[in-house]
Parts: C-alpha cells; structure tokens; sequence
C-alpha cells in the first residue's frame, strides 16, 4: 500500500487541541506542529561488496614457470620402485635352504635357458610363458632366464625411465598367473651365468 505524505486537516485540528490545552515548558514558546513528513527510521542495511571483493581474483600467471627441456627432463627422471634384485631378496624363501645357498652362489647348473634379450614386452610375455610350462611338464627343476641388463632410454622416452624393461617386468610375469603356479622361487643369477640380467627361476615339482 502506498504511503500518504503529510498529515490530514482533521489531523491538524486535533493537533491545534492538544498544544492548547498544554502549558510550555519555557514561556512564551510555540509547540510547532509535527512536520509533514517525519524522517525516515535508520535501519542498518547491508552494504553491497565493493567490485574489488566482487571480482575473481585471477589464477597465478603460469607465463614464467618452465618445464624444462628434453634435456633437462632426461637428466631428472627418477624411479622410486624398488630395483628387481631388491625386490626378489624381500620375497620368503620358499625353497630348501642348502639348495638355494647353493644357487645363488653358482654352484648348481641351469637345466635349460632361454634368452629373451631384444624381445619386446609383448612378445617376450608369451614366449616366456610357453618355456616355463614346458621345462616343468618335462620334470627340470632350475633354469635361466637371461633378460640383459638393459640400457637407460633416451631424450624421447617416457617419464620415469627404468633401464631394462625386461630386467624389470620377467620377475613381475613370474610371480603372476599361469607361471606363479609353476614357480617356487626367483633369484638373480650369479655372475658366472649371467649377474644382474639373468635370473634363477626354481620350478616346483
């Protein structure tokens, strides 16, 4: 509803009635009449957020932040996975402890081997996958797999870098289905057949 301004005339004659039947408190003085239009009550309001506060604050520039080159890249590739020899020295020894002492010192003699050297991952896998399961249906209990110890890949190769593919992937495929039902223990093997890029792999019965 919209508000009247002002006071009526009836207003304003009942006004007139009331100063007159008032005494003042100073002689002489007036008793004005109310103003026509009263101020308004101040109410606190909420205050609009200045356009500083308003507006996002932009991103950090991005334009100084280098990434480095191939170059740089490649002499700042790291691996935190463990390496392969340490990783199968953690593994439980599953095998008779005389026989493995024996092993890892090169005192016994692979029965067979198979050199998966210069293979790709995707055709090393199956190859030897099929070595494995026929040197234990032929009844042979410790062979070699000969990997290479690999080389380090160059200013093109992915993040992170690991020399050796093989090196590292044959000792994950061993302890993986169908082959993890087939073998009982993975070593390094010593250095007179082979060292770091070849291993033991010991067949169960």
């Amino acid at each position: 509803m919209k508000r009247r301004r002002g006071l009526s005339t009836e207003d304003k004659v009942l006004w007139s009635r009331v100063a007159a039947s008032v005494d003042p408190l100073h002689p002489g003085g007036r008793h004005p009449a109310p103003a026509d239009d009263p101020p308004p009550a101040l109410t606190p309001t909420k205050m609009a957020p200045s356009r500083q506060a308003a507006e996002p604050v932009p991103p950090p520039s991005l334009a100084g932040l280098r990434l480095g080159n191939r170059k740089d890249a490649a002499s700042t590739r790291i691996d935190l996975s463990p390496l392969p020899n340490e990783a199968l020295d953690a593994q439980p020894l599953r095998m008779d402890h005389k026989t493995h002492r024996q092993m890892t010192r090169g005192k016994l003699s692979p029965e067979a081997r198979i050199d998966l050297h210069g293979m790709t991952l995707a055709v090393a896998q199956p190859v030897l996958t099929r070595f494995i399961m026929q040197a234990r249906a032929d009844g042979l209990r410790l062979v070699l797999v000969i990997t290479g110890k690999g080389r380090a890949g160059g200013p093109d190769a992915p993040l992170p870098v690991r020399p050796g593919a093989l090196r590292h992937n044959v000792p994950h495929w061993l302890h993986m289905p169908p082959l993890s039902t087939a073998v009982l223990q993975v070593r390094p093997a010593h250095r007179r057949h082979g060292g770091e890029g070849a291993y033991y792999v010991y067949l169960r019965r």
